[in-house]
């Protein structure tokens, strides 16, 4: 047997460990992981000098904007940072403009989509006026639905508890998840008065908003809902010790629940919204330093499933607005999931099991995405290398997101991907996108 591409003398994280051994792909799948006398012969080869081998990471919670918003970041750019940054495949996000929220515009995004993208994407829909068109909805290719709670985007009322457990009583009967933005309506809207009829501004205000009581009020919200449909939810970017608690309290029930954490909620705390202004600014946003703690506890625990960018660039001019509620919510974040989260190794916080579990292999098993997130034989080629020695400093002026900003800008990290595969191509190689438009797949 010949193959297309032979890599050697690598260390590749297969079956659970990491191992001295090589890798070799055929066409669009990884054929064979043994010791070097094992593999096969070769049309290419690549010495990698013994460089980590990863599968390459599935960043389940990506908007990639385009459409009526491609001044903040298009396919093309969105897939660009993510091949930059390991990401081989992005599931994107509904809240886009127009709303993704019915066949029509689920088709005309997933065209954009195969038009434009250089790593492979899949997305996600908001739930449609008529329930009866979920299931229109999932023939077509959407991998899951989003439902926004402290605001309406697509058809659903997300404070009609009736109309939640209908519609997520229909996702059951397809298995597909449904992703939650935890944050409750009612208690926001109510604070948001407060705030201005006192004429309040500045970061702490912005806390009292959105606070760890409108977050822990939406998770139980949102788990009963789980308990009445036996729908598959899953927690967007938890933030608070407490909101972590009420998830980990329903998996402990036995609801179908799982849950994700973004490094700037790892990393970041409220200190940082003071000294960094509006580049800093999320929903949820950055808390204190004992939800930090909360977090990590949890997440050495096994009971954070998945890690996630929540890449969610806007303009600069956005990021820079007065008073704080004209702030664009969101930070950019693909490009540096994986280098900071490969300096949590260096410094032993994180272990490389516990990154590839929840940034490859419980990302795909979650979204229901077949043959990727682990290298083994039969499986797609989607494979990040990255040097675990490569010291650097993050510079946000040479992202290939459009999004030229980062709250990590000037950071010293450990760790970089430097090679990057997205079905048996090289589409990366140190720093220089190598693809063109439209190599991507949308994976329906």
């Amino acid at each position: 047997m010949t193959a297309d591409l032979v890599l050697r003398n690598a260390k590749i994280y297969a079956y659970g460990q990491v191992i001295e051994a090589g890798l070799a792909v055929d066409g669009d799948r990884i054929v064979k992981i043994a010791k070097e006398t094992n593999l096969p012969s070769a049309s290419e080869e690549m010495k990698l000098k013994g460089l980590l081998v990863l599968p390459g990471l599935i960043d389940a919670h990506v908007h990639l904007r385009d459409e009526g918003q491609g001044y903040k970041e298009d396919f093309f750019t969105g897939t660009a940072a993510a091949a930059n940054g390991g990401v081989t495949l992005a599931i994107d996000m509904p809240n886009n403009r127009p709303v993704t929220m019915d066949i029509a515009t689920l088709r005309k995004r997933m065209s954009l989509a195969a038009e434009k993208s250089i790593v492979n994407v899949a997305l996600r829909a908001a739930f449609p006026e008529r329930i009866k068109e979920i299931q229109g909805l999932i023939q077509v290719g959407a991998k899951g639905f989003k439902l926004f709670m402290w605001q309406k985007i697509g058809g659903l009322d997300p404070n009609d508890d009736e109309a939640l457990v209908h519609a997520f009583t229909e996702t059951a009967k397809f298995d597909v998840p449904v992703s939650v933005h935890a944050e409750d309506e009612n208690l926001i809207e109510k604070a948001i008065k407060t705030v201005k009829d006192r004429q309040s501004d500045g970061v702490d205000a912005y806390l009292k908003v959105h606070s760890p009581e409108a977050e822990i009020k939406a998770i139980n919200r949102i788990v009963e809902v789980a308990e009445k449909s036996n729908a598959y939810t899953h927690v967007c970017h938890v933030s608070t010790g407490v909101g972590m608690e009420a998830v980990s309290s329903a998996k402990r029930d036995g609801f179908p629940v799982t849950c994700e954490v973004t490094p700037h909620h790892l990393l970041l705390s409220s200190r940082h919204m003071r000294d960094i202004g509006g580049v800093a600014l999320t929903n949820p946003p950055l808390r204190s330093k004992a939800d930090i703690s909360s977090l990590w506890t949890s997440l050495r625990a096994g009971l954070i499933d998945i890690l996630v960018s929540d890449h969610a660039p806007h303009s600069v001019e956005e990021k820079k607005k007065t008073p704080i509620w004209e702030i664009a919510a969101g930070i950019p974040g693909i490009e540096t999931l994986i280098p900071l989260m490969l300096t949590q190794i260096n410094e032993g916080r994180l272990s490389i099991p516990m990154l590839v579990r929840m940034s490859s292999e419980k990302p795909a098993e979650i979204f229901r995405i077949r043959d990727r997130g682990s290298l083994k034989e039969g499986n797609f080629a989607d494979i990040v290398i990255v040097d675990l020695k490569k010291e650097w400093r993050i510079d946000s002026s040479s992202f290939y997101s459009k999004a030229k900003y980062s709250p990590f800008d000037g950071w010293q990290v450990k760790g970089k991907p430097v090679k990057t595969f997205v079905n048996g191509r090289l589409v990366m190689e140190d720093g220089e996108i190598l693809a063109k438009p439209g190599e991507g797949r949308v994976i329906k």
